[in-house]
């Protein structure tokens, strides 16, 4: 007797899981790469650089990047199976 095939799918919720981690893991680079765009602002009209409206964008991206990662770590935190959920799980597929 032949064996039953594994789903060609994961799961749904071990894959949105997995997702959310890769948003975490991806959160400090793309931070960086929003710290780094002042750099390559050029001033306006004046020869100085606009640092008002630098500063203003460096707090927002800040305050934008702590809350993307209190929302990702909520999820994560309240999304955590717990053994009889991993269990019954298994026992479905």
């Amino acid at each position: 007797m032949k064996r039953p095939r594994p789903p060609r799918f994961l799961a749904r919720r071990s894959y949105r899981r997995r997702r959310l981690i890769d948003a975490a893991r991806i959160l400090p680079v793309l931070g960086f790469i929003l710290v780094i765009v002042p750099i390559l602002w050029r001033p306006g009209a004046t020869a100085a650089p606009d640092t008002a409206f630098g500063g203003l964008y460096l707090f927002a991206v800040w305050f934008g990047l702590i809350g993307a990662a209190f929302l990702v770590a909520r999820i994560l935190a309240r999304g955590e199976p717990g053994a009889g959920e991993a269990e019954a799980d298994e026992e479905t597929r």
